[in-house]
């Protein structure tokens, strides 16, 4: 019988054909400088390159290695989650692939962990992404936590370790709009975070596009916080009480024959803005409606199709 790893490490797999043997050699030097049980899983998110080859030679060659992969492209945190569902660690590290997220750091956060922690998140210092995309980062982390009333660090993401009773309260999440960081943070437990060093990618370049990263945030703010309905909400009652000052006013000036010709262009402005504000409202939601109705489908949002492991 197979011993049971004493840590699993976790990393979803998207373009990286030209970085997982590095990868996989890295984590299991650090692995082995440990003197711990461990396996390595995996997960292809069917990547359009040759990660998933790589990732069945990887499980041939060594034991430690279980490789998975999805019917289809989910997205990265539905394959992270598809990956947590295999994991059978003590402790269960999840990471990116292209190696900014470096396995000796694994050392780090581990000791860390062992003081008594439960969840001990890798904190980026000197982040070695380009100017837009901590720009982008930064901007979204601060909409974000206006909109759902926490504090969360874009120096955070996925990286860290966690202990087994964690990820198996995160997988209990029924929420169909996966969300790794938030799932984390709404579980609770004992956590803390380290600093560590983040570094250049590997090979390639992120698979997160602007409308992908964009879409994401959006996402995450819907199925996280109602705020924006209340947002809406209030913004309505003050133009409502705008408008019934501006008709006291104006039934006023009416009566004090100050107003000789009805404005044509006042009504039209009035019209436009209103329709305008009415239209926002009632998409909003139905967006949240709609996201209702996903979630009620209760479709998979993950479905792993092949397993390979030595």
């Amino acid at each position: 019988m197979k011993e049971v790893p004493h840590i699993s490490i976790v990393s979803p797999v998207y373009k990286a054909e030209k970085i997982l043997e590095k990868l996989v050699d890295e984590i299991q030097r650090v692995m082995c400088q440990m003197n711990v049980t461990y396996e390595i899983i995996l997960v292809d998110d069917r990547s359009p390159d040759n990660s998933w080859e790589v990732m069945q030679q990887l499980s041939s060659k060594f034991s430690e290695v279980k490789s998975l992969r999805l019917s289809r492209n989910f997205g990265q945190h539905p394959t992270i989650m598809a990956g947590l569902s295999e994991a059978k660690g003590e402790w269960i590290v999840v990471m990116d692939c292209d190696l900014q997220d470096q396995p000796k750091e694994i050392v780090k956060i581990y000791n860390k962990a062992i003081e008594g922690f439960d969840i001990v998140l890798a904190r980026r210092e000197n982040r070695k992404d380009g100017f837009f995309k901590k720009l982008a980062s930064k901007i979204y982390t601060i909409i974000f936590n206006y909109l759902a009333d926490i504090h969360f660090n874009n120096e955070i993401a996925n990286f860290g370790i966690y202990n087994k009773k964690v990820i198996d309260a995160v997988l209990q999440i029924g929420d169909h709009i996966k969300a790794f960081p938030l799932f984390v943070n709404h579980v609770g437990y004992q956590s803390t975070s380290i600093a560590v060093e983040h570094a250049d990618r590997y090979s390639g370049t992120s698979s997160y596009s602007l409308s992908k990263s964009m879409s994401l945030a959006f996402n995450a703010i819907i199925s996280y916080s109602n705020k924006p309905l209340k947002i809406f909400v209030k913004f309505g009652m003050l133009i409502s009480f705008l408008a019934f000052i501006g008709g006291i006013i104006n039934i006023y000036l009416y009566l004090e024959d100050r107003i000789k010709v009805s404005g044509y262009s006042s009504i039209i402005i009035s019209l436009w803005f209103l329709s305008g504000i009415i239209i926002t409202v009632v998409g909003v939601v139905g967006i949240y409606v709609g996201k209702v109705f996903e979630q009620t489908k209760n479709r998979p949002t993950y479905i792993i199709d092949k397993i390979i492991k030595n």
